[in-house]
């Protein structure tokens, strides 16, 4: 097998991108125009490898459909060292266009300028001045701290995070050279010459053209004039376009939609991958903890030795793994990694022994390390000091991976959100020692029930959904899993028992009861313990998180942890404390920073050593590491650093921390609003848990999907629902359902939102219901007999212009019929009495007092009492995405002939089969054929609301609201 490549160089050549590694022969290469990965012979040309950029590991390949793009580490940092071996933590990444040899020479050129100035200002921090040409691109590689995970972050500078704002609040506020960019983003034709320059931004006449040339989407994204220049031979410097001509928006107009989202996602990659918290390293598992090292064939390549659970650039790597090049294929792993060294002097029985010192800083810690004696000097200097490494790894999970808000609850495979194990490592410093090892892992996840919470509010309401039935079947996988991980399991669960949080406390309780009461988890008892952490806590009293402690040793103990010597595990841990508040952030590090204390305490006491973590001032080193470890896990998932760090930090709670709280609340808020949706796609995406079709549904509704039910069965189960409660009528035999949308008020053709409902076909009428999908049950139904049908049309079936998926006349289409409610229409709102039965009224008309008609808008009164008059009333409906669209038939399911292959396909069949309908109930009902009666409707061919129609009713104050929510969210 294969080392990993520790390093290598990048260039471009004239047959594709070539990757050399340092100390080797052989060179892979990039066909430009592709992904195609083939070994190589390294090239000799001088003019070649000076061009070149240096990198220290691969992330992956990012495709961008039309486009893509090398990913390769150019700064990272030693932060650890475990075993020996070098812990990385990614500070800077690079990406390199695949598309041609000139794009990805420049970009080539153009970072590694970049990185050349970055560090000759490392070693010049009293320089103040900056050449113009290097500004652009410097402001946006660094700023002070990043709010990690929020879309388009700045990598941090060298050394500790430290507060600042996030390059959302840039975008937004800045008046530089981010509003350029963000027009640029946010406009279809970018920003024009002519144009009145945004307020607050600064006009792009304004930059230099070195400056624009270091800019990112200049580096990276395709020059048309630049490659026709390359073709052409001239090697002049390209012109830099500031206003589109027409025949170049004409151009534009004809690219791919993800072409035109290419600068914003390339910028969102670049900066996601240098400031969210990734790690690396040649020679030690991150992935895998003290227990579960052995337990893997060292014959395998690496990657398929790293735990696929925390594999976070498998996807993008997937060309690599394909082509069988397995020493490139770095794995990262997303978290904390953290170490500190200590020393303990023993002292008088009678008394705590003292920690004499600690190191801190990451260079200190490694430094210390590096001090160790050899065997023979510790023979004849024994030390009067024990000397002691504490790690600390969190490991992000790359299952229901996301933000804070977007990312919540349970998934249909029981996976939750934020799910973080937690490994606090006590080691000999001298990892040759003949000493114990020390191993306790600890679990952090959402509550895993299905629950939402909407972004608005500073204490949003949980909303619970799905049956009881669904969710108890996801809790029971997750737990499984958990168990079949870790062994037993306790829940210590710290929200509210009062509030806006106590619902989901009580349903996450009787969930666990019913668990328990159905034989557990595999014949294992779910332990469970409800700690309302802030009333307990009140006043700022977190010591009183000892309460807790003492409730949980019990299964601490019995647990206990995994101890290594000798290169042979002696114990394991048989068990783990599964801890969650509503975020899985703030009240959750609190209560596993104590645990992880105690557990220190007993494993040094194991050792002869008894040490105070609350009283010796020397010990809060491992209070500010467990504050460190919240804070990597809090931006990486609600974008700011963790509340209450400062009793984290200091075992101690004031009024200056609860006001900084309270700032860092505020971001978590502006974060959550204004950069989130846009980054959460660019997880999605990154991890290939969706398509590029993903980022068109995003650019219409500037919301992120987020379906963690199985919708598919979901939908089908709510066709079945409905038969049962609807069709009552044992004679009446089912012909097809399906899920559609409609308008939410009845008897409009556009009355936005639109919401999913089922349609049923029986051989007698069609059943309207509408559907509580939450609580998955029929919230009201109207039945239409068929022979009532006196209109069927079909047709686009437009309903938004906002964006450009919504104005496809091929994809949204829908139909419409009127029918005769021979005096009265009945809308059942309870399926289970007769009493609840209501007359049908147009919803509009209820709540206004004013009628509207097809398309929404106010009519007068002569026509209302004319409608009235005829008794008429009218339902539309639209097709569903057709991968979102369930259907069943009495035949036994929507195959082969029945299945649609686009959505007009499926608008189309079902129209034919309710007109058939029609025709079999008319001659039922008048012994005549059909077609011989004037009053049976034919399907006729025509817009339900075309495009042009829609347009028309797009109201200016919508229009402007999408444009904001355009420039501003994503």
């Amino acid at each position: 097998m294969s080392s990993l490549v520790r390093g290598f160089k990048v260039y471009a050549a004239d047959d594709g991108l070539y990757l050399h590694p340092s100390g080797r022969e052989s060179s892979i290469c990039i066909a430009y125009g592709s992904t195609k990965i083939s070994s190589a012979t390294h090239t000799k040309d001088n003019d070649v490898t000076r061009k070149s950029l240096d990198a220290s590991g691969l992330v992956g390949i990012l495709d961008l459909v039309s486009s893509s793009y090398l990913v390769v580490i150019t700064r990272s940092e030693e932060v650890a060292r475990i075993d020996s071996k070098a812990i990385y933590a990614i500070k800077d990444v690079a990406l390199v266009p695949l598309s041609s040899q000139t794009q990805a020479e420049q970009a080539v050129i153009q970072t590694t300028k970049s990185l050349s100035a970055a560090h000759a200002r490392k070693e010049q921090p009293e320089e103040s001045e900056i050449d113009d040409d290097e500004h652009v691109e410097h402001d946006v590689a660094e700023t002070h701290e990043p709010a990690v995970e929020v879309a388009a972050l700045q990598p941090p500078k060298d050394g500790p995070l430290q507060k600042g704002t996030s390059f959302v609040k840039n975008v937004v506020l800045d008046k530089g050279s981010y509003g350029r960019f963000a027009t640029k983003w946010f406009t279809k034709g970018g920003s024009s010459e002519g144009s009145r320059p945004q307020q607050g931004t600064r006009g792009e006449k304004e930059l230099t053209h070195e400056q624009i040339k270091q800019t990112p989407e200049t580096q990276i994204i395709n020059d048309d004039a630049a490659e026709a220049k390359a073709k052409s031979g001239d090697q002049s410097p390209a012109t830099v376009r500031t206003a589109p001509t027409s025949k170049e928006e004409d151009e534009a107009k004809k690219q791919s939609f993800m072409d035109s989202l290419a600068p914003r996602i390339v910028r969102s990659v670049k900066l996601y991958f240098s400031a969210s918290g990734f790690f690396f390293s040649y020679d030690h598992d991150l992935s895998g903890a003290l227990t579960q090292r052995d337990n893997t064939d060292s014959s395998l390549p690496w990657w398929k030795r790293f735990d696929k659970l925390y594999f976070w650039n498998r996807h993008l790597l997937e060309s690599f793994i394909t082509a069988d090049q397995n020493a490139f294929v770095l794995p990262l792993m997303q978290g904390f990694v953290g170490q500190r060294t200590f020393s303990i002097a023993r002292t008088d029985s009678a008394k705590h022994d003292t920690v004499v010192q600690a190191a801190q800083a990451p260079e200190d810690v490694l430094a210390t390390q590096a001090q160790t004696k050899s065997p023979d000097e510790a023979q004849e200097q024994p030390s009067p000091q024990e000397e002691f490494v504490l790690t600390l790894i969190s490991r992000r999970s790359i299952k229901r991976a996301g933000l804070r808000y977007l990312r919540r609850g349970i998934d249909k495979e029981g996976s939750v959100a934020n799910s973080v194990e937690t490994e606090q490592m006590l080691s000999p410093k001298d990892p040759k020692a003949s000493a114990k090892t020390f191993s306790l892992l600890q679990y952090r996840g959402s509550i895993p029930l299905y629950f939402s919470q909407t972004p608005y509010s500073f204490k949003p309401l949980p909303v619970l959904f799905g049956s009881e039935t669904s969710n108890q079947e996801a809790f029971r996988k997750h737990f499984s899993a958990i168990q079949q991980r870790y062994g037993s399991v306790q829940v210590a669960s710290l929200i509210d028992k009062h509030g806006t949080e106590v619902t989901a406390g009580e349903t996450y309780e009787k969930h666990a009861k019913l668990l328990n009461e159905h034989d557990g988890v595999d014949g294992r008892q779910l332990a469970f313990e409800w700690f309302d952490f802030h009333s307990q806590c009140k006043g700022m009293k977190f010591e009183n998180v000892s309460i807790l402690l003492k409730i949980l040793q019990d299964s601490l103990k019995s647990f206990g942890w995994v101890v290594k010597q000798d290169g042979r595990n002696i114990q394991q841990q048989k068990g783990i404390i599964r801890t969650n508040c509503m975020d899985c952030l703030d009240r959750t590090n609190v209560v596993q920073s104590a645990i992880g204390g105690w557990a220190l305490q007993q494993q040094l006491l194991e050792l002869g050593l008894d040490i105070n973590l609350k009283t010796d001032p020397k010990t809060q080193w491992f209070n500010t590491l467990w504050a460190d470890n919240g804070d990597f896990i809090s931006k990486q998932y609600a974008g700011t650093s963790a509340l209450k760090g400062d009793f984290t930090r200091t075992r101690k709670r004031n009024w200056t921390g609860a006001l900084s709280d309270f700032s860092l609340t505020l971001s978590r808020a502006y974060n959550n609003i204004f950069g989130d949706y846009f980054l959460q796609l660019n997880i999605d995406y990154l991890l290939g848990n969706v398509g590029p079709t993903a980022f068109e549904e995003f650019e219409t509704t500037m919301l992120n999907q987020d379906h963690p039910l199985d919708m598919s069965q979901v939908r089908l189960n709510a066709i079945d629902r409905c038969v049962k409660l609807v069709v009552e009528d044992p004679q009446e035999a089912f012909v097809a359902g399906w899920t559609l949308s409609c308008p939410k008020e009845a008897n409009t053709i556009r009355t936005l939102p639109f919401e999913e409902c089922v349609l049923l076909l029986t051989g007698a009428a069609l059943y309207f219901c509408r559907f509580d999908w939450d609580a998955e049950k029929v919230g009201s139904f109207e039945r239409v007999e068929l022979v009532d049908i006196t209109e069927l049309w079909r047709g686009a079936y437009v309903t938004s212009t906002l964006g450009p998926t919504q104005t496809d006349e091929e994809k949204n289409v829908g139909f419409a019929f009127r029918y005769l409610t021979r005096g009265e229409a009945v809308v059942r709102t309870n399926t289970r009495s007769l009493e609840n039965e209501k007359e049908a009224k147009d919803e509009s008309v209820e709540k206004s007092r004013e009628a509207k008609d097809e398309g929404g808008e106010k009519i007068g009164k002569e026509k209302q009492v004319q409608l009235e008059k005829d008794g008429k009333r009218l339902l539309a409906f639209k097709a569903l995405p057709l991968k979102d669209t369930a259907m069943k038939y009495s035949h036994g399911g929507a195959e082969e002939e029945t299945a649609p292959s686009s959505e007009k396909d499926l608008i189309t069949h079902l129209c034919a089969e309710i007109h058939s309908a029609i025709l079999t109930a008319a001659k039922l009902k008048t012994g005549t054929d059909p077609l011989n009666l004037e009053n049976v409707p034919v399907v006729e061919e025509r817009d339900v609301l075309s495009l042009a129609e829609a347009k028309k009713s797009t109201g200016y104050v919508e229009s402007v609201g999408y444009s904001l929510k355009k420039l501003v969210w994503a």
